[in-house]
């Protein structure tokens, strides 16, 4: 079973990676994605290790890196105890021939829990196949190290998992006043107020997500790992399987 999610920005971008131009689709497997999907299954909402809450590409450190990020479990308090699924596999997919199919794989799992918890990256390697059914690659080298601490080289994969303050920026309070059966039922979010209604953003909004937590992966890595051909666009999603 994969829980793919588009993320809060499900849309297509593009970015200019210094000379590069990406064509970065922050999407699922669907091939068509304009609209945010999460948090839409009893077991994603219950289980916020699942949901994908962003992801995001951007030029890197130097010219021809990139680096690649993704969100999850939104919205975490300060001093919460959380820690990735070690039962589930991130995913970083990169299309690089244009088929909204991928031709690379970023995988990322963990071991253990709490402090000790280690994060495992394998990859840019190609898929044993592709689609819904994916298999962790045991070829290639593989990155180790404890979470929220920075590894890997300058010249190569640099690798970095745990907690970071909410890049987005959304007024949550309002939204679900809005379209108010968009609201959990259940966990943090499910307590917001939803009344009165509204039809409209606040004037200035407020910044729901400020001073709160999520899990994220990023890697930076040269660009040249993704491409293939001579092609200088690449399409990137994310997901989290089991």
């Amino acid at each position: 079973m994969e829980l793919t999610r588009t993320g809060r920005r499900g849309r297509r971008m593009r970015w200019l990676l210094g000379g590069l131009v990406g064509a970065v689709c922050v999407g699922t497997a669907t091939r068509y994605a304009a609209a945010s999907d999460h948090q839409d299954t009893p077991e994603v909402e219950l289980n916020a290790t699942m949901d994908i809450n962003d992801v995001f590409a951007f030029p890197g450190s130097a010219p021809g890196r990139i680096v690649l990020a993704m969100t999850t479990a939104s919205p975490i308090a300060p001093g919460t105890p959380i820690s990735f699924n070690p039962n589930l596999l991130y995913q970083f997919k990169i299309d690089n021939s244009g088929d909204a199919v991928e031709d690379r794989v970023i995988q990322v799992t963990f071991t253990g829990t709490g402090a000790s918890q280690q994060v495992h990256v394998r990859g840019p390697v190609a898929p044993a196949q592709v689609g819904t059914m994916n298999t962790v690659a045991t070829a290639g080298a593989e990155i180790i190290g404890p979470v929220n601490s920075a590894m890997g080289g300058t010249d190569g994969i640099q690798v970095f998992a745990g907690l970071r303050d909410d890049p987005f920026w959304i007024d949550l309070e309002q939204f679900f006043r809005i379209l108010p059966d968009r609201k959990p039922v259940g966990g943090q979010l499910s307590t917001l107020p939803e009344t009165p209604s509204a039809s409209a953003w606040r004037n200035p909004g407020v910044d729901f997500l400020r001073g709160l937590n999520c899990l994220a992966i990023v890697i930076e890595l040269p660009v040249s790992q993704l491409t293939a051909g001579g092609n200088a666009k690449i399409g990137v999603w994310g997901t989290i399987s089991r």
